[in-house]
C-alpha cells in the first residue's frame, strides 16, 4: 500500500466524513474543520462567494480611513519585500471583508485573485477555514497552508493574516497575504506581523497628536525598532494609548487606559519629563525593578511633532534592488514583448541593424535605448527624430557639414550625428518621415558604414549599431513607393513589434513600474489597476503616465484608488489626432488636427503640405514630429 502522509490522511478523513487525526493537526485548524463541518460545509464543493456592493464598501473604507491610509502604505512596503513570489496582500476590516488589494500580475489573474477582492466576505461560515477569517474570530495572527484550508479549491494556497489592533485589544482590521503553496510561508507570516505592529504604531501617533509619546525597551538599541513600547500620555501623565509590545512587557502591572504614569515607573512624572524633553535617553525603572532606557518620540502639541512620529506615518522608502546591468529598464512580462527581445544580443552581436514597430507611446524609445546597452559598445546613444529635421538638412544632420558648405551654415562646420555614435547607437527615430531623397544617401552609408560631409572630401569610417523605429507601416509605404524598398530590407533584418498597451498580458506591472518612477513608495491598489485596464489606451504608456500623473496630483490621500480616476476622461481618438503640446488648448488641438489630417493625405510630404496650408515647413515639422 502506498504510503500517505499525514496531511493525506487527514484530507482522506475530512472528505469521506470520517473523524480525522485531531492529534496531528494544529488545533486551530481542527477546531475550524469542526465547525465547518457542523455548519454542514462540503469540504469538496465550492465556498460560498457573497460580495458587497460598491456603495457598501465605500461606506466601510470611510469607517476605516485612518487605517486604510497607513495600511496601504506598509501593504506597498510589503509588496516591495516579498514581489516576485506570485501572491496578494489584502486589507480587511474587522469584520473580515476585504477592503483593498495589492497583488502581482499572476495571483491576480488567477481564480483565488479573482476571488478575493474589495467587498468579499471571507467569514469562516462562508469560506471555510482561512487565516482572514480566523485572524478575524481569534483576534490574533493565523496562517493557514495549503490543504489545511477546508475547501480543497484552495489546497494550493497559503494565507496567513495578523489583526491589527488598538491599545484595548480590539481589533481594527486585518492584514493577509496569500500566496501559491509553494511559495515562502513562515518568512512571510513574519512579514505580515511585521508590518501589522507597524500599522498599530502609526495609529498611535495618527489619533494621539495632541500627546506625549515616549518609547521604551530594556535595550537601547531596540528604541528605533517595532519591538520598542510605543506609550502615549496626557500632560498630567494619563495613559491615552499602548502599543502590544508595551502590554506584554508591562505584564502584570496596571498598563492600562485611563491609569497614570506613576503607576508604572518608580520616577515620577514630572522627574521623566524633565530628561526626556531635553531630546536624550534616560534610563527609567519600571514598578516591577526592571530597567529600561526610554526617548520622547513626539512632543504632546499637534503642530509640533519630532520626526520620528512623522516617518512613522509615511511609507518608508525602499533602496533600489540590485539588477542585472542587462536587465532592461521597463516591464516585459508580456510574452510578446519577451518574445521581441529574446534575440536581441545576437542580433546586435553581429551588428544587425534593429528596426522597431509598434503605435505611439508603446516605448519604442527605450527599447531602442536596450538594444544599446546590449550591444555594450562603449560609444554613445545618439537618437535623430527623423521627422523633425528639415528635408534640406536632413544629410547634413546625419553626415555632418564643411564650414560654409550651403546657406546658414554653421561657421565651424559639424561633425554630423552618425560621426558622434561611433563606436555607439544611431538610433533613426519616425524613420517612415525620412526625405527621399535623402533615403539613397542613407542607403549607401548602411552598406559601406563610410560617410562624407557636406562640402567635404574625405571619407571617414564609423562602427555604429543602426536603430530604427516608427508607428507607420512601412510595408505598406515601400508598395506606394513613398519608401525605398532596398532601404526598407535594409534596416529591419532583426524586427522587435511592440504590442499596444491594451493588448499587454503584463498590464498591472507596467501601471506600478511607471508609479513607481513617477512617485516612489506611492501604493497602487489592484480596483485601481483594474479601473484602468478598460480603457483602450490608444496613447498607449504615455497616455497611461499622464492619467497616473493627473491622479497623483488629485489625489487626497498618500495613496491610488479608483475613485483617484473619476474625472479624468480616457484620451479618445480625436485626442490622439493632436499633438502633445496641442491636446490640452482647444484651438490649438483643431488647427493641429488639419495639419496632420493634410499631412497623412500628402503621404507624408511637409513640402506639400506646408503650401497646400500657406504655412512654413517649420509650422508643420513642430506639429507633425
Amino acid at each position: 500500500m502506498q504510503h500517505l502522509s499525514i496531511m493525506d490522511r487527514a484530507r482522506n478523513a475530512l472528505e469521506r466524513g470520517d473523524r480525522f487525526p485531531a492529534a496531528t493537526l494544529p488545533p486551530v485548524v481542527v477546531d475550524s474543520w469542526q465547525r465547518c463541518r457542523d455548519a454542514g460545509l462540503d469540504p469538496r464543493g465550492a465556498p460560498r462567494q457573497n460580495v458587497l456592493a460598491f456603495s457598501q464598501v465605500n461606506d466601510r473604507r470611510e469607517e476605516n480611513a485612518a487605517l486604510r491610509r497607513l495600511a496601504l502604505a506598509e501593504m506597498q512596503l510589503l509588496y516591495s519585500q516579498i514581489a516576485g513570489s506570485n501572491f496578494m496582500i489584502a486589507l480587511g476590516d474587522a469584520d473580515g471583508i476585504v477592503l483593498d488589494t495589492i497583488s502581482d500580475q499572476h495571483f491576480a489573474d488567477s481564480a483565488p485573485g479573482r476571488s478575493i477582492i474589495p467587498g468579499s466576505i471571507w467569514d469562516e461560515s462562508q469560506r471555510g477555514t482561512n487565516a482572514l477569517g480566523l485572524a478575524a474570530m481569534y483576534h490574533k495572527p493565523v496562517a493557514i497552508y495549503g490543504r489545511e484550508h477546508y475547501f480543497s479549491c484552495h489546497g494550493h494556497l497559503s494565507c496567513m493574516a495578523a489583526p491589527i489592533l488598538n491599545s484595548r485589544g480590539e481589533t481594527l482590521g486585518l492584514l493577509d497575504a496569500s500566496c501559491a503553496y509553494e511559495a515562502r510561508q513562515e518568512h512571510t507570516h513574519a512579514l505580515v506581523r511585521m508590518a501589522a505592529a507597524q500599522i498599530e504604531n502609526g495609529l498611535i501617533f495618527q489619533e494621539c497628536s495632541g500627546s506625549f509619546i515616549f518609547a521604551f525597551h530594556p535595550r537601547m538599541e531596540y528604541l528605533d525598532t517595532i519591538s520598542a513600547v510605543l506609550i502615549s500620555v496626557g500632560r498630567e501623565g494619563g495613559i491615552i494609548s499602548l502599543n502590544r509590545p508595551g502590554i506584554k512587557l508591562l505584564e502584570g502591572l496596571p498598563a492600562k487606559i485611563g491609569g497614570h504614569f506613576d503607576e508604572l515607573f518608580e520616577a515620577g512624572f514630572g522627574s521623566a519629563m524633565d530628561g526626556l524633553l531635553n531630546g536624550g535617553v534616560i534610563r527609567i525603572r519600571d514598578r516591577a525593578g526592571s530597567s529600561l532606557f526610554m526617548v520622547c518620540r513626539q512632543i504632546g502639541l499637534r503642530r509640533a511633532r519630532a520626526a520620528v512620529a512623522v516617518k512613522a506615518e509615511r511609507p518608508r522608502k525602499m533602496p533600489p534592488l540590485l539588477q542585472d546591468r542587462n536587465a532592461p529598464a521597463f516591464v516585459c512580462d508580456d510574452a510578446a514583448v519577451r518574445r521581441s527581445i529574446a534575440d536581441i544580443g545576437d542580433a546586435a552581436a553581429l551588428r544587425m541593424p534593429v528596426h522597431i514597430t509598434g503605435e505611439t507611446g508603446t516605448g519604442k524609445d527605450l527599447m531602442a535605448r536596450h538594444v544599446h546597452q546590449l550591444s555594450g559598445r562603449k560609444g554613445e546613444f545618439i537618437a535623430l527624430n527623423c521627422g523633425a529635421v528639415p528635408e534640406n538638412l536632413f544629410i547634413a544632420e546625419i553626415f555632418g557639414h564643411e564650414r560654409g558648405a550651403f546657406t546658414n551654415a554653421r561657421a565651424e562646420g559639424a561633425p554630423g550625428l552618425a560621426r558622434a555614435a561611433d563606436r555607439g547607437t544611431l538610433f533613426l527615430d519616425e524613420v517612415a518621415d525620412i526625405p527621399p531623397a535623402a533615403q539613397t544617401s542613407l542607403l549607401r552609408f548602411l552598406d559601406s558604414m563610410e560617410l562624407r560631409a557636406v562640402g567635404g572630401h574625405k571619407t571617414h569610417k564609423v562602427d555604429i549599431q543602426i536603430v530604427s523605429a516608427t508607428n507607420r507601416d512601412l510595408q505598406e509605404m515601400v508598395a506606394s513607393r513613398a519608401f525605398r524598398a532596398d532601404l526598407y530590407y535594409r534596416l529591419n533584418a532583426f524586427t522587435i513589434r511592440l504590442p499596444p498597451l491594451r493588448a499587454r498580458s503584463d498590464f498591472g506591472g507596467v501601471v506600478r513600474h511607471l508609479m513607481e518612477e513617477l512617485a516612489p513608495g506611492t501604493p497602487i491598489t489592484d480596483a485601481a489597476i483594474a479601473e484602468l485596464s478598460r480603457r483602450a489606451w490608444p496613447g498607449n504608456i504615455r497616455e497611461l503616465k499622464t492619467v497616473l500623473q493627473r491622479a497623483l496630483v488629485r489625489r487626497r490621500m498618500e495613496y491610488i484608488d479608483e475613485e483617484c480616476f473619476n474625472g479624468i476622461e480616457p484620451a479618445t481618438e480625436n485626442d490622439q489626432e493632436s499633438c502633445a503640446l496641442c491636446r490640452p488648448h482647444p484651438l490649438s488641438r483643431t488647427k493641429c488636427r488639419e495639419i496632420r489630417a493634410v499631412f497623412r493625405a500628402t503621404k507624408g510630404n511637409t513640402s506639400q503640405t506646408a503650401r497646400q496650408l500657406g504655412l512654413s515647413r517649420t509650422t508643420v515639422y513642430k506639429h507633425v514630429r
